[in-house]
């Protein structure tokens, strides 16, 4: 048996029940993929992005909808090392990567931005689109994890002033007949580290020269989080869950107020007349 069969039989017996069986419920409760879509899984070279790239090869393979799916990865100005072992990562892993360059990096540096993070969001995803729109594909498949989930809703709290979540699934705005997707919404970081581990396997942690230096600094805000709900598990061990059940489980009866396609509602419009 080739290595790649192996490293594909842990996730379906191994880690089936924190890993793929997460994931298939994800694809299926937030109906995440269709018959006939044809998807692009994007691949950054991360321990994320290649499980998803495994996941949705599976899927394809014992799954219940015919679907295609390009495995796509960009790359923005990574160095030599990163772009070998990605690679590298791609044949140990038998994934049939598509790669296309792009000067993101260079083009960011050049605007000397001190938070470069939203730019380079921004201008990857754009990129991103224009080649699903390339390839034929109407979905875009991200490799964000239940653990990212929570972070960026404690970010959007604390340093957004407000209270919204990464979504399962949604529309392009200015990309018409476009979906961005995220099956591994449920799978938890640590299930995934320890797939890396019990398979000998190394990716690339954070190949972007701008969020390299915030980690080695200690001034990235997402970690920040992280050390916050690490100290926080120790009180409450369910407190990942919490966060997480909260935000489908939002009383509407108790919010001050709320926003609706670009429209702030107050819980005053409504007061008076409830109490008539």
């Amino acid at each position: 048996m080739e290595r790649y069969q192996d490293i594909e039989r842990s996730i379906i017996k191994k880690f089936r029940k924190d890993i793929w069986s997460k994931f298939v419920k994800a694809v299926d409760e937030y109906e995440l993929i269709s018959d006939n879509d044809h998807v692009m899984v994007c691949i950054s070279g991360g321990k994320d992005s290649f499980l998803l790239a495994k996941c949705i090869q599976e899927l394809k393979r014992h799954g219940k909808v015919t679907f295609e799916a390009d495995y796509v990865v960009m790359d923005p100005g990574y160095n030599a090392k990163n772009r070998l072992l990605i690679e590298e990562n791609a044949k140990i892993l038998n994934v049939p990567i598509q790669i296309f360059t792009s000067d993101i990096f260079a083009s960011v540096d050049a605007m000397d931005m001190k938070s470069p993070c939203y730019m380079c969001a921004r201008m990857r995803r754009g990129y991103l689109y224009h080649k699903a729109q390339e390839l034929g594909c109407n979905k875009i498949v991200l490799g964000h994890h239940f653990n990212d989930v929570i972070e960026t809703t404690m970010l959007s709290m604390f340093y957004g002033a407000e209270i919204k979540t990464m979504m399962p699934k949604l529309h392009s705005d200015n990309y018409p007949g476009l979906e961005l997707i995220r099956p591994l919404y449920l799978v938890k970081e640590d299930a995934i580290i320890s797939w890396c581990r019990a398979n000998d396997l190394t990716f690339i942690n954070c190949a972007c020269r701008f969020t390299e230096n915030a980690l080695v600094n200690d001034n990235s805000k997402r970690l920040e989080i992280k050390k916050m709900i690490k100290e926080l598990k120790k009180v409450n061990p369910d407190i990942e869950h919490n966060i997480f059940k909260s935000l489908d489980n939002v009383n509407l009866n108790c919010i001050l107020g709320t926003t609706i396609d670009g429209v702030y509602h107050s819980f005053k419009e409504n007061y008076n007349n409830k109490k008539a």
